[in-house]
């Protein structure tokens, strides 16, 4: 399975059409996909996601609909 790094905006795409919004894990700075329902994240704005990915040097990849959250490739 080949991931590709895609754009926030792609990933917006797909998290709605899954009913996934982007989450923060409570009293930290990790970042995730969530449906809402975790006691142990909080739902963030798409722009607080964008930011703590991009100052934390994150990206969002993808693969066949699947997404995850890494570190951003330096190539």
């Amino acid at each position: 399975m080949v991931m590709e790094e895609i754009t926030i905006d792609r990933a917006r795409q797909i998290a709605t059409k899954k009913g996934l919004k982007p989450g923060r894990v409570k009293g930290t700075a990790g970042v995730q996909f969530t449906k809402g329902r975790n006691n142990r994240l909080e739902v963030i704005d798409w722009t607080d996601f964008e930011k703590t990915m991009s100052k934390r040097k994150l990206a969002v990849y993808e693969s066949g609909g699947w997404m995850k959250i890494m570190k951003k490739n330096r190539y």
